[in-house]
């Protein structure tokens, strides 16, 4: 078995837009002026940038398998990246070398491409170099993007753990050095820090001494690190506080693009280069919380993500791994694919199968609503339009230089889990109607 033959096949055209493993393309921030107002606007003519491949991944590991019954959903995800062995599994146990067996036929059945974290927590850096020389020089799997740990902003406290950002950077670049020793072609993602990071320096994670963990990771390690990430869980707002509703969720959107612009700058100024990032988990409760009107099994909770992802994937996000792919009972509302089959969140994964591969300048002067538009590969222009309110809206779509007929249409709401439409004739005035909380593709042939 070589996983890296047939991944190198299965993403040959993708990797090529977006600069391939090594190196891994740095990113360009997106600028978007005002848009055209009371419209839906769309210019083909301003490129800005690859979608990354890797933006539509996920989470796995040895505590979580795919449902029995469920393997034909997990097939055709169209999940592109998986990381594992995923949370905190890998910093409290050692992982076997069956078990990286396992995982990667996993990878190559569903045609995503692996990230591995080595321990960090009670690891070595022998352990972690050992890991790396059976997987890529033993087996010849080729994995390229490795982790160190999981949130080691949340070991100090831990029984008998005592960890400070000094302890943190030490141990990571001696595991990172000694991982690197074995092999130079591999890329390191870090620090990883849990899932309240944000564009507030002042509530963002501080060690006990004060000092920010993104800065002073940094500072140590910006000479090492190739991919910057960070984990994002905005709700419950407290441990032990309500569930999100609807209306929060749509209030907390633009925070995904503040945290990425900010995240941004702060690489450049402290360490003089400009680094991709990666969300590496992410959702809308860090809780298991479920069956609630904006909770991670929820209807609203997917059209959200979709607005989520539409917004990483315009800022030129190299990675996002949503958690987590399959689930049982005991993780309450997270995870993709349940016991009893997809969950909503799963569909948004099938409509953004069709969008394109160069992103495109596109634009919304409503409020609630979202457009995210590219290029692809045969010239056809995607247009993915978010109606995140209750409300049907109509609202007319221009593309700069077009004058689209008709096109291709795909659409996720209450009734259709991204159901294709057909081809369906535009209106001379351009007038889309939009479902309240929906998902809409259009597929407009050049």
């Amino acid at each position: 078995m070589r996983i890296r033959i047939t991944l190198v096949l299965i993403f040959a055209v993708l990797l090529s837009a977006c600069g391939g493993a090594a190196p891994t393309p740095i990113p360009t921030p997106t600028v978007v002026p005002t848009p055209v107002p009371g419209v839906l606007w769309v210019d083909p003519e301003q490129e800005l940038g690859p979608v990354s491949p890797y933006i539509f991944g996920s989470n796995y590991g040895p505590w979580t398998a795919v449902p029995a019954g469920q393997m034909d959903y997990a097939l055709n995800s169209h999940v592109t990246v998986l990381r594992w062995p995923g949370g905190e599994w890998g910093d409290v146990n050692d992982v076997r070398e069956y078990q990286v067996d396992q995982f990667l036929s996993f990878c190559e059945q569903i045609g995503a491409i692996p990230t591995i974290s080595v321990r960090l927590l009670n690891g070595t850096p022998e352990a972690a170099a050992e890991l790396v020389r059976y997987v890529n020089q033993e087996q010849d799997y080729g994995v390229v993007y490795w982790s160190i740990g999981n949130e080691p902003d949340l070991y100090d406290g831990r029984p008998n753990v005592e960890y400070d950002t000094v302890r943190f950077n030490q141990e990571w670049r001696a595991i990172a050095e000694a991982m690197l020793d074995v092999d130079r072609d591999i890329q390191l993602i870090g620090p990883e820090l849990h899932g309240t990071y944000s564009s507030n320096f002042e509530t963002n994670p501080k060690d006990n001494a004060g000092r920010d963990w993104m800065t002073e990771f940094l500072l140590a390690n910006g000479d090492l690190v190739d991919i910057v990430s960070y984990h994002r869980y905005p709700f419950p707002l407290q441990m032990t506080g309500p569930n999100a509703t609807i209306a929060e969720l749509r209030r907390d959107t633009p925070e995904w693009t503040a945290t990425v612009r900010y995240l941004r700058a702060l690489i450049h100024t402290t360490t003089g280069r400009d680094l991709p990032i990666a969300v590496t988990e992410a959702g809308s409760h860090y809780t298991r919380a479920v069956g609630g009107e904006a909770t991670p099994d929820s209807f609203f909770n997917a059209i959200w993500w979709a607005d989520v992802l539409g917004r990483l994937i315009d800022e030129g996000v190299f990675m996002v791994n949503q958690w987590v792919l399959t689930s049982t009972s005991s993780q309450g509302g997270l995870g993709m694919i349940y016991t009893t089959g997809p969950r909503p969140i799963y569909y948004v994964y099938q409509m953004y199968q069709y969008f394109g591969t160069r992103r495109v300048y596109a634009a919304s002067a409503i409020a609630e609503v979202s457009i995210y538009a590219a290029l692809r590969a045969d010239g056809a222009l995607t247009v993915m339009v978010v109606n995140l309110s209750d409300s049907e809206q109509r609202l007319p779509l221009q593309v700069s230089g077009w004058t689209p007929a008709e096109a291709e249409v795909w659409l996720f709401d209450a009734s259709h889990n991204a159901e294709g439409l057909g081809l369906q004739p535009l209106p001379a005035d351009g007038l889309l109607v939009l479902p309240g909380q929906s998902l809409t593709l259009y597929v407009i042939a050049p």
